[in-house]
């Protein structure tokens, strides 16, 4: 029953996060989700600029919001929209007023306002401190802001800011999600300096809380604590960059508080609710004096004006002294009734810190009847938790309770509860048997693999962890992990470049049993299928380049040594593009001894560039939106481009940066002669080139329509509710079209051999007449972000559109473009309104790609879309086939969707 009980709580705690990498849906002033009555402005220079058109890329009214007059530098004008409820708001879109090309106008920055209850407005700062925002170069492509740290609000303005007299107009999107915590400010003692002896200065401040600074406290705000933000386990290494060490954490020394020996804190909710649990993420490296907090007392209020209930909630932690790593606490609250809690948390040593609190609640608000006060002892990390009642009071009745049965009644509990123990036991016991029975005669990719441990100087430990749920968010990795291999999920930065990849298999010099054990392990199959990182760490390490390493050199944390079998592609050399983006693979004999009289494409004049919209960057080079003054007239006859009607040309241009790497520089060369041989309606186009003086660049085909992705999303299906309220929509047919376009485009790169790597719909380019271009812009581009996953804070990887041996063996084919193919054909019919498994973490997902692996039915695939017909889901789940034979060509593709397009 506890661990049914503990469960529940789990899940429902697993719903109160927010991840802002995830949370940035468009929240409705495009499709008008937000109602006219919703948005208002302090004012407008005629009633067709009013603030009801203020609707990003709508050519309505006018086409904007523009304020009256002229904007000077001292003005405030404003345009304020209302969300209707508490928002987690992550990202902003602006546009300027371009109205069918008669339009002019737009800010070129701007500065946000918001306000929780409509009364109290607080400026946003990003972490650094600044207030003003980047706005519009042009008036009419949109520049996308990421809110650094987000905002909790309902009410949001937007503030024009100009350095000269100017007209300036906007249009306007806001993405995020709602916020269901309900929690609208919380009190605290402010955070202190840690001056640690040999280590660098931490100061644990709350350096973006938005309320009241007074007599060393904090009052009235949000700040760090909600901003979705983890801690990491070293509390001096920071998530963000250019902050000053301890910044993810809000910190407290003991005997810095008094003699008190707790840290106080209140929180103050939207309404009253009732209360089942409290997460707090702490940290617990206990080797510096910090650890979890040994205790917790809460008390509640069910109204404000009321006072705090006499009977508090009280809660002890196990203290963990093996494992430093940070940790969520649940501490249950059962169902209180309160619109505001005060808590205090108790010391367990020196310091005690956190990066996260959040709470969950239900949604019907019932009287609290029965107050309690407990005693528990649940484990740290969200574990296993013993709840002992010291007092159960009913208010309706004071007669006090006959005592003569009470010792039989307890003797009945306690046999009960060992008996429940001894099959909890059995049940356990007869499970690890029958996997160890299992796993012993496991092959990998069906062939004998004999494992042995080398001999390394530290012991590692794994556990199997649990099979992922099929939602919500799954364990944590196991605590106990060597900690030079915990949390290896994946591969190292440059896992894919070696032309030779090969699998080195690690030697157990354990027991067959434990052989058979940890090969059951999900995160072991990943280590061991990926060793040293997935061999580049291990080709880096031990030698680099493309040659067999001398293994002889390798220390036991840098490699593993085996003679396992070849795996890899070796007619394929793969390139990282140096914008970040996934260059195409191709054979390896057409990249070699590449010079500048390679290229074929032409020469285009570089001043004839105009630099409208960085559209994205990656490490070495940048992605940027532009109008090509005469490109037409350049190409001359037989030119790609297609009509324009007059308007100008745009146009995305590659640029290497000036201090990319001599490597990076034969690496552009490299993807200007691939892209120069690509020639298909649907794929982008190479155009020309500007490459006799640096910056190097290669200019593009560029649609006007933007990705595939972001055109689907703001779109509903076709239907006779959105033609009446002229909703942007979209038909099925539509949907096949696009799909057997990329389908298309897919078996031109594959006839050449080509590999993608990464397609998914926010690869794929639309014109006005929703013709498709591939393309790979979309890893450098800050909106997708959270589409990949991110390798030691360097490398990213699209793992949800990734086949199970690109992810496990580093093995990219057009066996696994084909499997994100079918991912893409599913975003497609889910209009993108839903990341491909979005109910899993990411560690999740790559859990789920071992079960692929094992192919023992256990492999969460993807749900069937509502839109989609049966005979095209049935496409896709052969896309998804474990067994590379099994799917199907992009041939077999095309031909398969083809006819159900209406010609």
């Amino acid at each position: 029953m506890h661990l049914f009980l503990l469960l529940i709580l789990q899940a429902t705690a697993a719903l109160g996060q927010i991840d802002p990498a995830h949370c940035r849906y468009a929240l409705g002033m495009e499709d008008r989700r937000i109602k006219d009555d919703d948005i208002t402005a302090s004012s407008q220079w005629y009633e067709t600029t009013g603030p009801q058109y203020a609707r990003l890329n709508r050519e309505e009214g006018d086409g904007a919001w523009c304020p009256e007059g002229q904007l000077e530098p001292s003005d405030s004008q404003y345009l304020q929209v209302d969300l209707g409820r508490l928002t987690f708001l992550t990202v902003v879109g602006t546009q300027g007023r371009y109205a069918r090309n008669s339009g002019n106008e737009f800010a070129r920055a701007y500065r946000l306002n918001y306000s929780r209850d409509g009364l109290l407005w607080k400026s946003w700062k990003n972490r650094l401190g600044n207030a003003v925002m980047e706005g519009n170069k042009n008036a009419y492509t949109s520049v996308i802001n990421d809110l650094h740290p987000p905002i909790i609000t309902r009410y949001v303005r937007l503030i024009p800011v100009t350095k000269l007299s100017t007209t300036v107009c906007m249009r306007v999107e806001l993405y995020g999600c709602p916020w269901e915590d309900g929690l609208i400010s919380y009190s605290a003692p402010e955070g202190q300096l840690m001056m640690p002896p040999g280590y660098p200065i931490a100061s644990l401040n709350d350096s973006t809380y938005d309320g009241v600074h007074e007599r060393r406290r904090l009052f009235g705000g949000m700040g760090q604590l909600t901003d979705g933000v983890i801690g990491q386990d070293d509390f001096l290494v920071t998530r963000q960059y250019h902050v000053w060490p301890g910044y993810d954490y809000l910190g407290w020394r003991n005997d810095s508080l008094g003699t008190q020996g707790y840290v106080e804190m209140e929180f103050v909710f939207d309404r009253q609710r009732n209360f089942t649990s409290l997460k707090v993420h702490s940290n617990n490296m206990f080797s510096r004096g910090v650890k979890i907090f040994s205790s917790v007392s809460c008390w509640f209020k069910p109204r404000l004006i009321a006072g705090w209930e006499a009977e508090s909630v009280a809660f002890k932690t196990v203290l963990d002294d093996r494992n430093p790593s940070a940790r969520y606490v649940t501490v249950p609250l059962n169902r209180r009734t309160a619109k505001s809690i005060r808590c205090r948390f108790y010391f367990a040593d020196v310091w005690m810190m956190f990066s996260e609190i959040s709470f969950q609640s239900e949604d019907t608000v019932l009287p609290t009847q029965i107050t309690l006060e407990v005693t528990s002892t649940p484990v740290t990390e969200e574990g296993t938790m013993a709840t002992t009642p010291k007092t159960a009071v009913n208010a309706s009745t004071s007669d006090p309770p006959d005592d003569g049965n009470t010792p039989i009644l307890i003797g009945c509990l306690v046999t009960i509860i060992l008996l429940l123990v001894i099959i909890i036991f059995l049940i356990l016991w007869c499970q690890y048997v029958c996997k160890v029975l299992e796993k012993a005669p496991r092959r990998i990719l069906d062939e004998e693999v004999t494992v042995r441990l080398s001999s390394c100087s530290d012991t590692i430990i794994l556990q199997t962890p649990p099979v992922p749920p099929r939602s919500g968010h799954g364990p944590t990795v196991p605590a106990n992990t060597d900690p030079h291999y915990e949390r290896v999920f994946l591969l190292d930065p440059q896992y894919q470049n070696p032309a030779v990849l090969r699998n080195k298999l690690p030697e157990l010099s354990q027991s067959a049993e434990a052989s058979a054990l940890l090969l059951g392990n999900p995160l072991y199959d990943l280590l061991l299928l990926t060793s040293c990182h997935m061999t580049s760490g291990w080709l880096r390490a031990c030698g680099g380049g493309y040659a067999e390493p001398d293994v002889t050199q390798c220390t036991p944390h840098q490699c593993f040594h085996s003679n396992a079998p070849h795996y890899a592609e070796t007619d394929i050399v793969r390139l990282q593009g140096v914008t970040g983006s996934n260059m195409y693979a191709v054979p390896a004999l057409t990249v070699d001894s590449l010079t500048r009289k390679d290229i074929s494409a032409a020469e285009f004049p570089r001043q004839q560039l105009i630099f409208r919209e960085k559209l994205g960057e990656g490490q070495f080079g940048e992605v940027h939106l532009c109008e090509a003054e005469g490109l037409p007239e350049f190409l001359g006859e037989g030119s790609p481009l297609p009509d324009r009607d007059g308007r100008s040309v745009l146009v995305a241009v590659k640029q290497l940066r000036a201090d990319a790497t001599s490597q990076a520089r034969n690496d552009f060369l490299k993807e200007i002669k691939i892209m120069s041989r690509l020639n298909d309606p649907n794929i982008i186009r190479l155009l020309c080139v500007c490459v006799s003086s640096d910056p190097l660049c290669m200019v593009t085909e560029y649609m006007e329509n933007g990705d595939l992705n972001m055109f689907l999303s703001q779109r509903e299906i076709e239907s006779t509710l959105t033609h009446a309220n002229n909703i942007p929509s979209v038909s099925l047919s539509d949907l096949l079209h696009m799909s057997v376009q990329i389908s298309s485009g897919m078996k031109y790169l594959a006839s050449l051999n080509f590999v993608h790597r990464d397609l998914a719909t926010r690869n794929c380019l639309l014109d006005r007449r929703l013709t498709i271009k591939i393309a790979d812009f979309g890893m450098s581009r800050n909106l997708y972000s959270s589409d990949y996953y991110r390798i030691q804070g360097r490398a990213v990887l699209p793992i949800r559109w990734m086949a199970w041996e690109s992810i496990l063996l580093g093995k990219f084919t057009t066996a696994s473009d084909v499997w994100a193919f079918g991912v893409t054909l599913w975003e497609i019919f889910t209009l993108c309104k839903e990341q491909p498994y979005s109910l899993l973490s990411d560690e999740q997902v790559i859990e789920n790609t071992g079960e692929f692996f094992r192919n023992q039915g256990r492999q969460i695939f993807l749900y069937a879309p509502p839109l989609c017909p049966p005979s095209l889901f049935e496409l896709m789940m052969r896309c998804w086939s474990r067994d590379i034979p099994d799917r199907p060509t992009f041939e077999g593709l095309y031909q398969a969707l083809r006819p159900h397009v209406n010609q």
